[in-house]
């Protein structure tokens, strides 16, 4: 299934070519340091660059038997380029190569989270600003509440994702670190100024100080990015799909022509992309679970993580570019039944506006406590005989002999609930 919806770009990637690519391009971008230092001749380095190249073909061969994918790979490498392959790698260790290149795919793939993440904002923004005054009850503990608006709830989900755009923008900056300091991090057999050349070819920062790798708190902070925003995704969705209940029927997701939700009920009109979005959330978290995992190591390192890292960083970016691309059509044609949240909100009737009561009693007077007592008393009688509240107000002459008809018609005026929502909306610009 997600398969289906996988973009081509974050696909691409993510593929061996790719990652053959990246590394290739830190070798070069090392010779080329080197050769800024003169330790490798000119005319070998202009070798190396039109030569070096690899098959993949002939990598997984080598690697049947050497079972090191580094040396696999610089060996394919070398048959291309020929004696002047003595140079590649030179000073370097496998870390240095696969450390820096798996930087430079995150930053990569974190580009085009970072892009979904504004086509998403884009979207909900609008749609906020088109429902800035759609009446709807708001709901706690699942209970009708007071009222809010649908606008409302956008912008509360416009903001969340303000702040996971510069979460992401935050973790592409702390990934984009390469390190070229060779066996356990000393530059023993490599000057640090090959390092210094080397990263500012490939735009990168340098690690200040490594081990033999880039150390993993910088993958755990990124893949607990990606974990927050699945979150604010899969309450987005979560969301939706309550609101989808038939007995509540105040927004669907989309449902296309000539699609199906269910094979036994013709009627049934399913949620299936937000239940989707909620499952794959749940994979996210335990991606980065994994990463927190991987931050300790042996000593100056081990390669415990790398199994994991090659699962656990292509499945959780691919996955989350899926969740946002998803949730932005969703939302961008979503269906919003103002109707049915007018009804919702007349459905108990007029209980929801027992606190204006209470602080109208309180403002004649009356103790919070008194107040609250009689208020609760006449909501549950309401609630008991079926009846509106207001119906049940009007009947109680120790209310009416303190509240004024007119005062009691205020109290039950909507418009009293919503009156300060433009001022939150000019926070947002909307």
């Amino acid at each position: 299934m997600i398969e289906r919806y996988t973009n081509p770009k974050m696909k691409e990637i993510w593929s061996e070519e790719n990652k053959f690519r990246k590394w290739l391009e830190v070798e070069i971008a090392v010779c080329d340091a080197w050769a800024k230092l003169k330790k490798i001749p000119q005319k070998s380095i202009q070798i190396i660059k039109s030569k070096a190249s690899f098959d993949i073909k002939r990598i997984n061969e080598i690697e049947k038997t050497v079972d090191h994918d580094v040396i696999a790979f610089l060996t394919s490498v070398a048959e291309k380029v020929g004696k002047d392959s003595r140079f590649i790698h030179m000073g370097m260790t496998s870390s240095d190569v696969v450390d820096t290149a798996l930087s430079l795919l995150m930053r990569e793939a974190g580009d085009i989270l970072i892009a979904d993440i504004k086509d998403l904002i884009r979207i909900i923004r609008k749609v906020a600003k088109a429902h800035r005054n759609t009446a709807m009850i708001g709901r706690t503990h699942g209970v009708h509440a007071e009222p809010i608006t649908f606008g409302l709830k956008m912008a509360l989900y416009l903001t969340e994702m303000e702040r996971n755009l510069e979460r992401m923008e935050k973790a592409n900056n702390i990934i984009s670190v390469g390190k070229i300091s060779g066996a356990v991090g000393t530059y023993s057999n490599i000057d640090p100024k090959v390092e210094d050349f080397a990263l500012k070819y490939l735009g990168l920062s340098k690690a200040t100080v490594a081990s033999q790798i880039v150390q993993r708190d910088r993958h755990a902070e990124y893949l607990n990015t990606i974990a927050i925003i699945g979150a604010t995704l899969e309450k987005i969705a979560l969301e939706i799909r309550g609101l989808q209940k038939t007995e509540i029927g105040e927004v669907e997701e989309p449902f296309k022509k000539g699609q199906k939700g269910s094979s036994a009920m013709p009627h049934k009109k399913n949620p299936i992309t937000c239940e989707r979005i909620c499952g794959l959330a749940r994979i996210l978290r335990g991606n980065a679970t994994v990463a927190i995992e991987n931050i300790a190591l042996w000593h100056e390192r081990d390669i415990s993580h790398s199994s994991a890292e090659r699962v656990i960083i292509p499945d959780s970016t691919t996955l989350l570019d899926y969740m946002l691309v998803s949730m932005s059509r969703v939302i961008d044609n979503l269906v919003v039944n103002a109707g049915a949240m007018k009804q919702n909100l007349e459905k108990t009737q007029g209980l929801i506006y027992s606190q204006r009561l209470l602080l109208a009693l309180v403002g004649k007077g009356f103790s919070r406590e008194k107040a609250y007592a009689v208020v609760q008393s006449a909501a549950m009688k309401a609630r008991g005989l079926n009846k509106n509240l207001k119906t049940i107000i009007l009947e109680d002459i120790n209310i009416t002999k303190i509240l004024s008809l007119k005062e009691i018609e205020d109290v039950f005026d909507i418009r009293y609930y919503l009156r300060n929502i433009g001022a939150i909306f000019e926070r947002l610009g909307l």
